[in-house]
């Protein structure tokens, strides 16, 4: 049964059901994951587009904060993911660049661990690499997909209902691994998800007198963003997809660097009580932030797309190419993983 069955039968219960204020609220999420979905180009595929699809990936949008509570050790190895401690001067921990992030996790953690200041990852967060961590699961989706559509109708006749059954797991995969990872996407363009200044200015320079309440949190990114936002003033906000091959790692430092040099704003909202008094300004930048995550989620999902072509499956591993062009007759092995 696909699980769009499930989530067309739950969405109207999720939609209403109370949720704990977490990264953009559940409202925002939907919003960004929704939203990054309508604007897919036609080059991705179609099971992507669909309406169920649409309503899958929608709902899983607060996901990542529903299971939030599991218990431990999910939960302190999990949380840190959906938020980066991004200092003023552009460092991590006093000690990374986030214009020079290494190639891994376990380099940052060590980097950190030993910077002038030890650090560690789950002290100020790794969403950074959540992001390009899903990012290339859906390349690698993306490229199995590719080769059980392909395979169904072009191998011996014998093994097509494999590669069919296998395309439709897949499908079923795809569409879950976007909605939960499309949560930390769009946490990424929360600016209170990417500083240190995440509720409230705290102990640090406040030359500006900026406020140090704890509710400025929750006030922006769930209440104002639930009363004054809606997916179709979104939508109109996010430009026409513009394919990238920038290196990942790369397009997501640039991404949480923009996002977090927004930070000062919406201090500068709350200190004129913009938020309170819902202001154009204070709607028009909310606006801005969710599409941008909206934006953001969409043009890596199409060019996970396109990475997938140059991609290899199976163990031994094949290149996707090589499978579409006919020089290479995939077997098990690209499902079985050998």
């Amino acid at each position: 049964m696909r699980i769009s069955a499930v989530f067309a039968a739950l969405l109207s219960l999720v939609l209403v059901a109370p949720v704990p204020a977490f990264a953009w609220g559940a409202t925002g999420h939907r919003i960004i994951n929704g939203d990054a979905v309508r604007t897919l180009p036609d080059s991705v595929p179609p099971f992507i587009r669909t309406p169920d699809a649409l309503s899958e990936i929608t709902a899983l949008g607060p996901e990542a904060d529903r299971d939030k509570g599991a218990g431990k050790p999910r939960d302190s190895d999990w949380d840190p993911a959906h938020f980066l401690d991004l200092e003023d001067n552009g460092t991590i921990g006093g000690t990374l660049a986030l214009a020079h992030l290494p190639a891994s996790r376990e380099a940052y953690d060590t980097a950190l661990r030993n910077g002038v200041k030890p650090a560690n990852e789950y002290a100020v967060g790794f969403l950074p690499y959540e992001i390009v961590d899903g990012y290339e699961l859906l390349v690698k989706d993306f490229a199995i997909w590719r080769v059980d559509s392909y395979a169904e109708t072009h191998v011996a006749q014998a093994n097509r209902a494999f590669f069919a059954s296998d395309r439709q797991l897949r499908e079923m995969l795809v569409l879950r691994d976007i909605g939960y990872w499309g949560h930390f996407v769009a946490d990424g363009s929360q600016p209170l998800h990417v500083s240190v200044h995440f509720n409230g200015w705290g102990k640090y320079p406040n030359p500006n007198s900026y406020t140090q309440s704890k509710k400025i949190h929750a006030k922006f990114e769930t209440d104002f963003v639930s009363k004054y936002t809606s997916a179709e003033a979104v939508q109109s906000r996010i430009p026409t997809y513009v394919p990238s091959s920038a290196p990942i790692l790369k397009r997501v430092e640039n991404y949480l660097a923009a996002t977090n040099s927004h930070v000062p704003q919406v201090y500068q909202l709350e200190g004129a009580r913009a938020f309170d008094a819902a202001t154009p300004a204070a709607v028009s930048f909310t606006v801005e932030r969710l599409a941008d995550g909206a934006k953001t989620m969409r043009d890596l999902i199409a060019d996970a797309y396109a990475e997938s072509l140059s991609a290899r499956v199976g163990d031994p591993h094949i290149n996707v190419r090589d499978v579409l062009s006919g020089k290479v007759t995939p077997t098990h092995s690209v499902a079985n993983g050998g």
